[in-house]
């Protein structure tokens, strides 16, 4: 379709400024800033989108920190989803026009600016029709977990029809998109979460939903796989590599993500004589058509209402720091979600 140069909506051209979420340097939440930033232009392949909102993420918080190393040119605006309306296309564009609604997942990294602002300038190779119905603010709270259980069970572990998978931490966003997509996938799944999220768990697809806290974990998992695990991803970052061998399976898998700072001990002469493999991958170093792959099986799953996420708590794009430190405490139960307005 060639340029677009009429806002989205009919509103006009998109003003000079806009309200955003940055920081100036890496560090604390006291780092982030409110306050206006120029509108970014798009390049001759980019779409600058209307954000209606964003994800808080835990990689976020590694990039604002600067625990995640990542070209972070400042002003940078911090986030990494958005879901909007195309404003406004380079001449190289095709496919996008003023008014589609779309989303992308994978801003704020690698020198690219963030989401949580009112536009956002997107490469057009990163971004993706929202289909027709869906609830953006439905959207947005899965758009980079279920990405990360795509890319994890399907490129990373190779899951396959009738595999039984565990996963640990199965009550939280990306636990709860991996139960959801393994099960999509036809394996059986098996979950340990808090007792305060079984049903989640079962809503989401899990066969079994063992208490990660209960004493007896270790003969419960037996009973219920006595033929074994092929793929065990503990999503919560508590990576017991002992455990985890002794239930897999001759040529089984563990998915290793979260917990950059983990130094767990790894049995080697049970990882070799049962031809097992370890897993490590981070979402962000996905290339564009892995992405893309992704993004095919998440629109086909938000266009039949099959995938699902809880909202903890909802913020305003003046609240970012907030909703930063909310993802921080404890005991959060669903996402967070930051409003552009």
């Amino acid at each position: 379709m060639g340029s677009v140069s009429a806002a989205a909506e009919g509103s006009g051209q998109p003003p000079a400024t806009m309200r955003a979420a940055y920081i100036l340097r890496t560090g604390g939440i006291d780092q982030i800033r409110i306050g206006p930033l120029p509108v970014p232009r798009p390049g001759p392949t980019d779409v600058l989108v209307r954000v209606v909102a964003s994800a808080v993420n835990h990689v976020d918080l590694f990039v604002r920190s600067g625990a995640y190393a990542t070209h972070t040119p400042f002003p940078f605006v911090i986030g990494r989803d958005l879901v909007g309306t195309v404003v406004e296309t380079g001449p190289g564009v095709d496919g996008f026009a003023s008014g589609d609604r779309v989303w992308c997942n994978s801003l704020g990294h690698h020198g690219r600016q963030g989401a949580y602002s009112e536009y956002a300038a997107v490469a057009a190779d990163r971004l993706y029709r929202l289909p027709d119905g869906v609830d953006p603010l439905a959207a947005a709270p899965v758009l980079h977990t279920a990405a990360t259980a795509y890319l994890g069970l399907v490129r990373e572990a190779g899951l396959s029809v009738g595999e039984t998978i565990l996963v640990g931490g199965a009550g939280g966003g990306v636990g709860s998109a991996v139960v959801q997509l393994a099960e999509g996938l036809g394996a059986r799944v098996i979950a340990t979460a808090s007792p305060e999220d079984v049903e989640w768990c079962r809503s989401c697809g899990a066969d079994v939903v063992l208490d990660y806290r209960s004493a007896h974990l270790d003969e419960e998992l037996r009973a219920a796989a006595p033929d074994g695990i092929d793929v065990w991803w503990d999503t919560s970052g508590h990576h017991d590599f002992g455990a985890a061998l002794s239930h897999l399976t001759l040529g089984g898998r563990i998915v290793v993500m979260a917990a950059m700072g983990a130094n767990p001990s790894l049995p080697v002469g049970a990882l070799y004589t049962r031809d097992a493999s370890l897993r490590g991958f981070a979402i962000s170093n996905a290339s564009v058509e892995d992405l893309a792959d992704a993004a095919r099986t998440i629109n086909a799953l938000l266009a039949t209402g099959r995938l699902r996420s809880r909202i903890a708590a909802t913020y305003r794009l003046d609240e970012a720091a907030d909703a930063q430190r909310r993802l921080e405490s404890p005991g959060v139960r669903g996402r967070i979600l930051v409003l552009s307005s």
